[in-house]
């Protein structure tokens, strides 16, 4: 298998899981889901069934973190699931590649989010419910990218 298809076929993932988050402040299951089957399909293809393991454990333990978070009210339900499905793409040994490269993102993600906040209550100040919420997934799908295209 191909790393530029693979690295593709994310991008398209990363790309649709962004767009819904800004657009609905939705990431859907189905979405989730073909995250996390054509990411242990490609980690199969490229590094072999062994890799697929911690490919298994790190997308557990980043979901089962995130649900975590979710409880406490920290991130969307969305977030967590999507993040996981992202985690099914990288064995376990490149887990905090993913962690830092989605952190980074978010960071420049939360700066900018809060500057157009800012300048849109100049004119709008009623903005309110979700759509008053960071998109985070924004934040997952660049991460998810930059750490394929990395790693």
């Amino acid at each position: 298998m191909s790393p530029i298809a693979g690295t593709a076929i994310l991008s398209i993932a990363a790309a649709t899981g962004g767009w819904l988050d800004v657009s609905s402040r939705r990431l859907p299951n189905w979405l989730c889901l073909v995250t996390v089957v054509a990411g242990l399909g490609f980690v199969a293809a490229e590094l072999g069934p062994v890799a697929v393991a911690g490919a298994v454990a790190h997308a557990m333990i980043a979901l089962l973190l995130g649900m975590l978070l979710f409880r406490f009210d920290m991130i969307g339900a969305g977030d967590a699931k999507f993040y996981a499905a992202c985690a099914a793409w990288f064995p376990l040994q490149h887990a905090l590649a993913l962690l830092v490269s989605v952190s980074f993102a978010g960071l420049i993600l939360v700066f900018g989010w809060f500057g157009y906040r800012q300048f849109r209550r100049i004119r709008d100040d009623a903005e309110k419910g979700r759509f008053g919420m960071v998109p985070y997934g924004l934040a997952i799908a660049a991460g998810a990218v930059l750490t394929r295209v990395v790693a």
